[in-house]
């Protein structure tokens, strides 16, 4: 079972990676936080994005450090969650860094990726900067899927904050909040 990820936890991975040399951006969570400059919510894990070439240099410093696979059925070589006996879990998001500095997230084929500009972003945990996916990045990646409180809470604070439109996946939760029915 997965325990409180803290903005230590955060801070500590980054300047692992730091240490290490090796680039990497906060995604999920902790990258809307980060972007909005507080904790705003609970997280399970610290979901990062790391390249092709540096992943290995990552997981073998965060192995020594006592993490592990922690089997999931979407485990994929470019997804994977590492943890450690305490709960702490690392959600991994590999990507490979083309000539225009897209990540191709997956196989190529997929068509899945991080534009180039979306890999720019930077805010703040625990008062340090990090890198993180950029806010209009993490409001596309907040849609095609059937969305639930959680990310509209996330979506709404970054829409507010950075003046971004609300995305057609979260109608039903703008009506809501309009009507004040809370039922989805």
């Amino acid at each position: 079972m997965a325990a409180e990820s803290t903005a230590e936890d955060v801070v500590v991975l980054v300047d692992l990676a730091n240490t290490l040399g090796v680039r990497m951006w906060l995604d999920g969570g902790w990258a809307v936080d980060a972007c909005l400059g507080e904790q705003t919510r609970k997280h399970a894990d610290v979901d990062i994005v790391v390249t092709e070439s540096q992943v290995a240099v990552l997981v073998a410093a965060l192995c020594d450090k006592g993490y592990r696979d922690v089997p999931r059925s979407d485990t994929r070589p470019w997804n994977f969650v590492l943890g450690d006996a305490y709960g702490h879990e690392v959600d991994f998001h590999v990507v490979a860094l083309d000539d225009d500095g897209n990540g191709i997230y997956g196989p190529v084929e997929n068509g899945e990726r991080y534009p180039a500009a979306s890999l720019g972003g930077t805010g703040t945990v625990a008062g340090r900067a990090v890198a993180c996916l950029t806010p209009d990045q993490q409001v596309i990646f907040h849609t095609g899927y059937a969305v639930d409180d959680e990310d509209w809470a996330d979506v709404s604070r970054l829409c507010t904050r950075f003046g971004i439109p609300v995305p057609d996946d979260y109608a039903t939760f703008v009506a809501r909040d309009h009507t004040g029915d809370d039922t989805p």
